[in-house]
């Protein structure tokens, strides 16, 4: 269990989720402690590098960014130049559509 198993939950019924994820990797697009609303993907094929999704890579959670899109396949990263991996559709489980103070 990590830190947005429940979220993940959550979108995987449909639902949307409002959350604070702390950390600074995604300084420059979401500030520790700022108040993101992530929702279901209905179309994959509509993502685009720079879309923030909440996804699972190599069995961790993040809200990062897609760094490249390579047919069914996307590559995450933070917005600090770090990259975490490739992962197909099945791990990405919501876009971050809004961040609030």
């Amino acid at each position: 269990m990590g830190w947005a198993t429940g979220h993940i939950a959550k979108l995987k019924g449909g639902e949307t989720v409002i959350f604070r994820p702390r950390g600074g990797s995604m300084t420059g697009k979401i500030e520790s402690g700022q108040l993101c609303t992530v929702e279901p993907i209905a179309d994959l094929s509509a993502l685009n590098v720079g879309d923030i999704v909440l996804c699972k890579v190599n069995g961790n959670e993040y809200l990062h960014l897609v760094k490249a899109i390579q047919g069914q396949r996307f590559q995450i990263g933070n917005n600090r130049g770090f990259i975490n991996g490739w992962i197909g559709p099945s791990a990405i489980y919501g876009i971050c559509t809004r961040v609030e103070a």
